[in-house]
Formats: structure tokens, sequence, C-alpha cells
């Protein structure tokens, strides 16, 4: 959430990052956001002068009654209960303001960093860095969701029995496939200094709110109406919200935690080639890492991460390019997106498998994560990415290393699987 303090004192700039993320109306919404603001500080202020006017009243009514002078005491008990009854209505006044200002700040997305591109398509990004050469198949190669029958190693129909579309069932070497992907991801993660975590898959309604996912992503996440949770759409949410109401020590950054997990998307309305087999899965596996840092520290941060994601993508064989995101192609609550595809060479095209974000101090202003530096309270700055997800990643393995013979497993993790081919 934008702090509201940097909304005031910066107002030109701010509608000009909203606008840059095609945000309708954007001066107007500044300007109710600022007026709600105004009318808020006015109110707090009545309600300030107000209440020591009361406890005023209170002393004064005590040291009447202590002095005999009770006729008197009793007018201004008159007076006090009048004071008493204007307060209320500047308290009610006050928490509606708030609750008012509040619900509208929670609309406002991030503002891109000055770096980010304009542009409001995926073909507006732009391309930053590419790596790899792009294989040349036999003549009679499969896409993945050929290969995957081939072989029985992902069942799509029997998963669509069980529950439905989206969600595949692994077995035989794709399920050994899979663990042996998030192992080798993980540890990837532990030597560079992440700790790793598990943690819940189901989040309550503050923790989908403190990241940013409520009230955008409502009605795009599942959602255990009985008890409000949330299944969550990625390990961003629950690790980022291991720190919420927290005040770190600045000895204690930067934090970086690493966590494997389900992860479960709705995706509404998606449907066609672009999204067949493992292109566009409801449930699937990713590994996150995630990191808290001060903020004059987290460009240098996200540029690490950045590293850490193209160290894996080479370990793998994959070839992969970097995509600058534009404002209009990122999420809700990024100021930086860093996008990566692979190639998937019997599909020709070029598949996403990892995000890497900054997201400066929106998160931590509605987490309330802060730490103390010179004497003072300062929002820190989270950064999270992909390290990476699995459904597009075995379909490159897959589509990219078969050969008449079968398919290749990348070296680095053969030591994993415990077999080099998939026959």
């Amino acid at each position: 959430m934008l702090q509201i303090n940097y909304i005031r004192e910066n107002k030109s700039v701010v509608i000009e990052g909203l606008t840059k993320k095609y945000v309708a109306n954007a001066e107007v919404l500044v300007n109710e956001v600022i007026d709600k603001d105004q009318f808020r500080r006015e109110t707090q202020h009545n309600l300030d002068v107000l209440l020591a006017e009361a406890n005023n009243k209170a002393k004064l009514v005590g040291d009447l009654m202590k002095s005999g002078k009770k006729e008197e005491a009793e007018l201004e008990k008159v007076a006090a209960t009048e004071l008493r009854t204007k307060t209320k209505e500047l308290q009610e006044s006050l928490t509606k303001s708030e609750d008012e200002l509040i619900n509208l700040l929670v609309t406002l997305p991030n503002l891109p960093h000055a770096s980010v591109p304009a542009g409001k398509t995926p073909e507006e990004n732009i391309t930053i860095h590419s790596h790899g050469e792009i294989p040349v198949l036999h003549v009679d190669a499969q896409p993945h969701w050929e290969l995957i029958k081939k072989y029985d190693i992902i069942d799509f129909e029997l998963g669509n029995k069980i529950t439905g579309a989206g969600f595949p069932v692994y077995k035989n070497k794709g399920a050994r496939l899979q663990r042996a992907l998030i192992n080798f991801f993980l540890d990837e993660a532990v030597k560079s200094g992440y700790i790793e975590v598990q943690p819940p898959i189901l989040v309550n309604e503050a923790s989908a709110y403190a990241t940013g996912q409520l009230p955008d992503k409502d009605g795009q996440m599942y959602y255990a109406n009985e008890d409000k949770y949330y299944l969550i759409p990625t390990a961003e949410v629950p690790i980022t919200n291991m720190y919420r109401d927290v005040i770190l020590k600045e000895e204690d950054l930067p934090i970086k935690n690493a966590g494997y997990t389900p992860c479960f998307r709705r995706e509404a309305g998606s449907w066609g080639a672009d999204v067949r087999g493992l292109n566009r899965l409801h449930q699937f596996d990713k590994v996150e890492i995630v990191q808290i840092t001060k903020p004059e520290n987290s460009y240098a941060v996200l540029e690490e991460m950045k590293k850490h994601v193209q160290g894996i993508l080479e370990k793998l064989e994959l070839p992969y390019r970097i995509l600058h995101l534009c404002a209009g192609d990122m999420s809700f609550t990024s100021a930086l997106t860093f996008d990566f595809e692979v190639f998937s060479a019997a599909q020709k095209r070029w598949l996403e498998v990892s995000s890497v974000s900054n997201f400066e101090s929106y998160q931590a202003n509605r987490l309330k994560l802060r730490y103390k530096t010179d004497g003072k309270m300062q929002l820190l700055h989270t950064l999270n990415g992909s390290a990476l997800a699995l459904p597009r990643i075995v379909a490159s393995i897959l589509e990219n290393n078969q050969t008449p013979e079968g398919i290749r497993i990348p070296k680095v993790l053969q030591s994993y699987t415990g077999f080099d081919t998939i026959n």
C-alpha cells in the first residue's frame, strides 16, 4: 500500500506513476485520497481538542466537588456530558473516515520504478539478456503433452477424474523428476544463503491482504468458505507474512527465506493452445525465494536474485531470456519485475518460468514490517522470485531433450532422479 505521506508530498509523481500503470482516473483518485486524508486529519485534531477539554472538565468537576461547590459541579457535569456526546460523534466520524481512506488506498497499485519501460502489453516488454542455443529437434519430435502419454509419466485424464482439468497426476519417472527438481531448487537456494522454511498452504484473510492478493485478486484464488482460508497462489504469501507486524533488528538484515509449496490458481477464463498441457495449471509446484532488506539495498538484492535464477537455468542447460516488464504488464504490487522465459523447442515458443520482483515498501506498509535505524522506525523493502516454478520447466526439459531413444535428463539432475533417461 502506498504511504499517505508520500502521496500527499509527491502528488504529481504519484499521478504520473499510476497513469503509467494504466490506472483509470488516476488524478481523480489521488485527489480523493488527499481530500479524505485532509478530512481525517482535521477530524483527528478536533477530536484531540475535545478530549483535552473533556479531561479538563472532569478534573474541574472533581475539584468543585472537593470544595463543596455541588451546584457548580452539577452544571459542569452537564457540560461534560455534552462534550462526551460530541466526542463520541467525532470518534465515529474519524473511524469512518479512516476506513474510507484505507479502502481507497488499497485499490491503488504500487508505483513503477523510474527504469520501468512504458507499455501495456507483453509485446512491449524489453528483452535485456538471452542465453543458450535453441535446440534443433529430430524430425518426429513431439510437444510435451504427447511425450507424457508416450512415456506414461503424467496423466491429465486421471487428474481430471479425481479433481478436474488442470490437476494432473505425476507418476513413474514423471513423479521422480518433480521431486528431483524441487530438491535441486531448494539445495541451490540453501547454497545461496537462503533459510529453508515449509509454510502452510492455506492463509487467512489478513495474510492475503498484507501481501496484496486482496482485494486485487479476490475471486482468482481458491477459497475455503467455512473456515475463511485461501489456498495460496504462491509461497510468497505465507513466507512474507511470517514477518507481519514485526520490528526487525538492523543487524539481522537481510532476511533470506526459501520454501517449496504446491500453488493453487483458478486461472478463470484461460483456454486455447497457449495453456495446453503443462503450460497452465490450477495446481502446480514451485520453490520461492523471498528477501527482506533495507531500502537502500533492495535493487542490489534484486540483481542478486536475478543472477540466482540465471544460475539455475544455466545448470539445467535450458535456453532462456530475461524480460524487463513494462509498466502495464507488471503485477499490482510490483515496482520492478524481471520475467524469465525458457524456450520450448517442440512448441517453438517462449514459456515464462519465473518472475523476480521488488515491491519496495508497498507490501511492508501493509505488513507493518519495519526496523529501527538512527532511533526512527522505517519500512523495509520486500522482494520475491520463483526459483523455480516446475510445470513449464518440466515441459521444456521434456521437449528440448527428446531424442529417438528417449528423453535425456540434464546432468545436474541425474544424481537427484537416479536415472539419466526417460524411455
